[in-house]
């Protein structure tokens, strides 16, 4: 291999995979979203644009060269997103419309001769990076400029070609309309799972859980014993009344935020007992 025939060693953690999603809102430090967020699904990829446009103050000067740095002005930034949506859901069209309104009764999708401030709304772009991280672009104050174009084919599904501009406000006209974030994977809190058993069996063998995930396990006596006594803590508080069922043996936690601590006892069955 020649000397120049390398990659950079941190390729991998760079590298954008998938074609990611499009969402209403992003919690990016958490870099976390609701289902309900998703706008719709897409084919063949997605686009992200950002482009200046310049002036050039030396272009009408006598002598001067052209593309003289210290002349040069940015005039403003093109920011958009584009791309091909399989959703024809009645906010999906609304969307694609840009100005339009929803008539939910009747199933219609109006599109309106007039702008409302509410047309505008920030937009998404998530896709996941290589080593978990993520790449995001929040286009803002977004509005449809390609309008509602449907095209549909044999035995195929319909297509709406959606292509969305950011936009600057009044009230910031110093804020630009778009912002790229390259996150690194969020670092995950661990806790443990601890059991304490005699004579019992848990059938979740896990011994750490992430926080805010679930946990659910059920206990089992041993052949001729039966549960006696239960005790569930999480982060040094006793929980055992809601997350312990005895008729049925399961424990659920609907989100750990803490250490778990099990601790169960059966005693034998006397027969005839």
């Amino acid at each position: 291999m020649g000397r120049f025939t390398v990659i950079p060693v941190d390729t991998f953690d760079g590298l954008q995979v998938e074609a990611g999603i499009l969402l209403k809102a992003f919690d990016v430090e958490n870099q976390s979203f609701n289902d309900s967020d998703i706008i719709a699904a897409t084919t063949g990829g997605i686009k992200v644009n950002c482009q200046p446009t310049y002036q050039d103050l030396g272009s009408d000067v006598d002598n001067c060269p052209e593309n003289m740095a210290e002349l040069k002005r940015i005039n403003g930034w093109n920011a958009s997103i584009s791309t091909t949506s399989l959703g024809t859901s009645k906010e999906s069209i609304r969307l694609a419309l840009g100005a339009a309104d929803i008539n939910a009764e009747a199933g219609s999708i109006t599109p309106r001769k007039e702008l409302k401030d509410t047309d505008f709304a920030d937009i998404w772009w998530v896709g996941d990076r290589a080593d978990g991280g993520c790449v995001a672009v929040r286009l803002k104050n977004a509005l449809s400029t390609g309008g509602f174009q449907l095209t549909t084919s044999k035995n195929g599904k319909g297509q709406v070609a959606i292509e969305l501009t950011g936009h600057v406000k009044l009230a910031a006209q110093n804020e630009m309309p778009m912002v790229i974030y390259s996150l690194d994977a969020p670092e995950i809190t661990q806790y443990t799972v601890t059991n304490t058993l005699t004579k019992v069996s848990n059938s979740n063998a896990a011994t750490s859980v992430n926080e805010g995930a679930s946990y659910t396990g059920t206990l089992t006596a041993d052949s001729g014993y039966e549960i006696s006594s239960v005790s569930v803590s999480m982060g040094g508080v006793d929980i055992s009344a809601t997350a312990y069922a005895s008729a049925t043996g399961v424990i659920t936690i609907g989100e750990v935020t803490g250490n778990i601590v099990i601790t169960a006892t059966a005693t034998e069955v006397t027969p005839g007992v």
